[in-house]
């Protein structure tokens, strides 16, 4: 409802703009710095003075004036020098919140992709991969709740340089053939991606002392893009079974994903020669002859912004006059094959992928991947996208600015602009929370406000033991409060309550703030916390509970609420502050959509948990006396809860039966 309103008074005003003054302008509101001032202010009077010429005030009472009648406001009032505020008839709204039905915010069928999670299929995610998972999902959440077509895209880069690591490991440091390798996938004993997170470790401090050995690596991958013989066999074992690893931490988060495009496809299907013609024919790249790129074909700086944020561990760098596309050894780069994924999302390229269905989740979801080979199953249509988030960390913000001049050079200029690079910055430890995961540190570490991990060190926490020992903790906590319940509902509370914990936590801060992850404060039930929010939650779902377990029964309120008695119950102010919270959770799930901060969301779960608790502490709702504003109040008290809920979920939270 609130969305609504806002809509309907920018929409309204934006008429007016065109009409009487030939002017398009996209016209913001917003929150009034004094609640006494209305709820909400419309400053568009500002903006249009200096055009037009005429004081900001006058231009603002002309405004308010063609506006007319808007359902749910009562009055429109011209304040300072120009702002037009906005206060609500309290009646009429709230009687159209009891009235409202659920359902998304709009009907957009221009699909747009979310590519996120990617992890390089070569050991277990660690949790800096969760933060690229989690703000991946949620932001897909974010544009779901609100009505938008999205397909969520993993990549899997199984050809790759940190592949061809652990195969090399396996093949030329322990001499095991594919079978060996797939008795070790397939045992009981030791977990496969956990294994492989030891084995690149070694490999990567092999190379240190041994610098000849990476010609097994040169080996290795032209072996795994020709996509014949055994250490391309090994890659294939390899990949595949760490991605199912991967897909299953990722699931105890709640997350999921609609397909697997492989960088083998793009390679094996011709995706890449493609787009490799394209390029060449374009004059987006061309073949140096000369310098530390000769043999080359790169990509002029001239095409692409310089950024400050180069991947340091890309063999080609950052370099001063181009960016290498193809080596001289004939391998395409990963930002080649980026630029052929790239064209391929947006039903550019011309070639489409075979599919094969990879899994199927308990929710009945489907999951599949990328093929080669022709199959019989009809499987759904994916790419063809009108808009692309690439949930990529910020140091590939070099890499991404590559990808979207490719895309210019080609004359794409609509689908560049339409490529929007996700980013975010790093996850870090505190050091009470890398004692507590058992990681050694220095006293000059445990000083430091947070610790750096390195998967290439073999430094890290791995996402699965985090979420264990966040079950763990939450578990104990359980147990001590709720001793009386079955043992398996205890494990299933102390679940939700730790999922929520971490996602939260990594949700809370911007992207562009580095994160120090901190165990006991992600899991506190005080402060800006998961359990914080989901504690209202329940709180609200025990007052509802406790009034039917005395044999009253809720009422149906659309029948039984109404104008009159809403508007004599909401002149208490702090209900209406409330209510009016809890009736922005589109609000503000659209103005995070709109800045690309999931942040947003998680700020607005934790401001209306705050705000129910504090009516939780200052109403009894079942001991009210007055029959019909107890009914209020219990409307109230469930709308609230729904608010929380349908936001916890946009955060990908569950509520837990207790805490």
């Amino acid at each position: 409802m609130f969305q609504d309103i806002e809509e309907k008074l920018a929409s309204a005003i934006e008429e007016q703009l065109a009409s009487k003054f030939d002017l398009k302008l996209k016209v913001s509101l917003e929150q009034p710095k004094q609640s006494s001032f209305g709820e909400l202010a419309i400053p568009v009077a500002f903006q249009l003075a200096r055009q037009l010429k005429r004081p900001p005030r006058q231009i603002a009472e002309e405004l308010a004036k063609g506006l007319g009648e808007v359902q749910g406001v009562a009055s429109l009032e011209i304040a300072g020098n120009g702002y037009i505020n906005v206060r609500l008839d309290r009646g009429v709204y709230a009687e159209s919140l009891v009235r409202q039905a659920a359902g998304p915010g709009r009907d957009v069928t221009t699909k747009i992709v979310v590519e996120h999670t990617n992890i390089n299929p070569n050991k277990a995610a660690h949790i800096g991969h969760l933060r690229n998972a989690v703000l991946g999902d949620t932001f897909v959440r974010m544009l779901r709740k609100r009505g938008r077509l999205v397909e969520v895209q993993n990549y899997i880069d199984n050809t790759g340089v940190q592949v061809a690591d652990v195969v090399v490991g396996f093949h030329y440091l322990e001499k095991k053939p594919p079978a060996e390798v797939q008795a070790l996938v397939e045992g009981q004993n030791t977990r496969f991606d956990y294994l492989c997170w030891d084995l690149y470790a070694r490999i990567s401090g092999y190379y240190k002392e041994h610098p000849e050995s990476l010609k097994w690596r040169a080996n290795t991958l032209h072996a795994i893009e020709a996509g014949e013989g055994e250490l391309a066999e090994l890659a294939h074992l390899v990949a595949d079974a760490i991605v199912g690893a991967h897909l299953n931490t990722m699931f105890r988060l709640g997350i999921e994903y609609d397909v697997l495009p492989r960088e083998s496809e793009i390679l094996h299907l011709n995706f890449w020669s493609t787009a490799f013609e394209l390029l060449k024919e374009r004059q987006a790249i061309y073949f140096e002859e000369q310098g530390k790129n000769r043999g080359c074909w790169v990509m002029p700086s001239s095409a692409f912004r310089e950024s400050e944020a180069a991947d340091p561990s890309d063999e080609e760098g950052s370099d001063e006059d181009s960016k290498v596309i193809v080596r001289s050894n004939g391998t395409v780069t990963y930002v080649g094959k980026d630029i052929a994924y790239q064209l391929w999302k947006f039903g550019l390229l011309g070639k489409d992928f075979h599919y094969r269905r990879w899994s199927t989740y308990r929710d009945g979801h489907e999951v599949w991947v990328t093929t080669s080979q022709p199959m019989d199953e009809p499987s759904p249509h994916f790419g063809g996208a009108a808009k692309v988030f690439n949930v990529i960390d910020s140091r590939q913000s070099y890499l991404q600015d590559v990808v979207v001049a490719g895309l210019r050079a080609l004359g794409f200029n609509e689908q560049a602009d339409a490529s929007v690079h996700f980013s975010y910055e790093m996850v870090a430890l505190s050091p009470r929370t890398c004692v507590e995961m058992g990681i050694a540190l220095s006293e000059e570490d445990k000083r430091r406000p947070y610790v750096e991990v390195s998967g290439r060190k073999g430094l890290g926490v791995k996402a699965d033991d985090l979420i264990d020992k966040l079950i763990e903790t939450a578990l104990a906590e359980v147990e001590d409060r709720h001793p009386e319940a079955d043992a398996r509902e205890r494990r299933r509370v102390a679940e939700q309550i730790a999922v929520g914990a971490l996602r939260y936590f990594m949700l809370k801060f911007t992207r562009n703030s580095v994160i120090a992850f901190d165990f006991h404060e992600a899991l506190s039930f005080e402060g800006e916390t998961g359990p914080y929010v989901q504690y209202a939650a329940v709180r609200a779902g025990n007052i509802l509970r406790k009034y039917e377990e005395r044999g009253a029964k809720l009422p149906r309120f659309e029948e039984v609420l109404h104008a009159e008695l809403l508007k004599r119950c909401f002149e208490t102010e702090g209900l209406w502050q409330v209510l009016l919270m809890a009736s922005k959770a589109d609000s503000a799930v659209e103005r995070a959509i709109a800045s690309g901060e999931p942040a947003h969301v998680a700020k607005y779960a934790f401001q209306l948990a705050q705000s129910f608790n504090n009516f939780y502490h200052e109403h009894s709702v079942i001991a009210e006396e007055d029959p019909a504003r107890r009914t209020v109040l219990l409307w109230l008290t469930q709308y609230v809860r729904d608010q929380l809920l349908a936001t916890l979920n946009v955060l990908g939270i569950d509520q837990p039966q207790y805490m």
